[in-house]
């Protein structure tokens, strides 16, 4: 029996056998999957309606069952069609999340068009996609070590 939040089957195969610094990537409804994942990476496929789940349930859900040592977000753009000059609000629930496990993990964003180079590495070992429907919400975590 698992005492942790996590029960998906496959998520959990997957980070069972993972290391450290193995990264995973919790893509957003936007996110091209198919065709970024690192060469060994699986995709688990979570996108079951419009918004569910979000990128920050899949973090939550995560954090009670790897450690985590560091983030990286996509950067948003700061022009053309979808510019921001703010950090988006879903990043904001990312931080919440990481506080709210007693991790103190600050998001380090990766421009857009490093960041797909930046997932398809050969650590990169699992990408969950979600239906999440904010802009720039893909997380990149690096697993940390285990602590006693």
């Amino acid at each position: 029996m698992l005492k942790h939040q996590l029960i998906h089957p496959k998520i959990n195969e997957i980070l069972g056998r993972a290391g450290h610094h193995a990264r995973i990537l919790i893509a957003d409804g936007n996110y091209p999957c198919s065709s970024t994942l690192g060469p060994n990476a699986e995709l688990v496929s979570l996108n079951l309606s419009p918004g569910l789940p979000t990128c920050d349930q899949v973090l939550k859900a995560l954090l009670t069952a790897i450690p985590v040592e560091a983030a990286n977000t996509m950067m948003y753009q700061t022009e053309g069609p979808y510019a921001q000059t703010a950090d988006p609000p879903v990043w904001e629930q990312f931080r919440s999340s990481f506080r709210e496990a007693n991790l103190d993990i600050e998001l380090e964003p990766i421009e857009k068009f490093d960041f797909y180079p930046a997932v398809s590495t050969s650590d990169h070992v699992l990408t969950i996609q979600t239906a999440d429907q904010h802009l720039f919400a893909n997380l990149l975590l690096h697993i940390g070590v285990r602590q006693a």
